[in-house]
């Protein structure tokens, strides 16, 4: 898979999420290493959800990770704080907001449940 496949699959999941009840802004940089390699950010932002292919230097939290760990977490498959403590998901910066990446994720299936 290349970054540009990759990074709009994973963008594709992140859209998907229920911001609406997000009041803080939230500004995320993941780093993907291995194979399909990239930057990219997500920032929740005045009820509005942006995902983007460069480096945000305004960041609350940077995640490093594989492609395919991301994706596991976009999708639900695996917890993100799991990923922590396996070690398959590296964070750094403010760690009450990037706990919040869960509700992020979260919430996207609370809305599909809902369709």
């Amino acid at each position: 898979m290349t970054y540009a496949e990759f990074f709009s699959e994973v963008k594709g999941q992140f859209m998907e999420a229920d911001i609406s009840d997000v009041t803080e802004h939230l500004a995320y940089q993941f780093n993907i290493i291995g194979d399909a390699s990239g930057i990219f950010y997500v920032e929740a932002k005045e009820g509005k959800l942006y995902v983007e292919p460069y480096e945000y230097f305004d960041r609350d939290a940077m995640f490093t990770c594989k492609a395919e760990t991301l994706m596991k977490i976009a999708s639900g498959k695996l917890d993100p704080i799991l990923a922590v403590t396996t070690q398959k998901l590296k964070v750094e910066g403010n760690i009450d907001k990037a706990l919040r990446l869960k509700d992020l994720i979260e919430s996207k299936r609370k809305k599909e449940k809902s369709k």
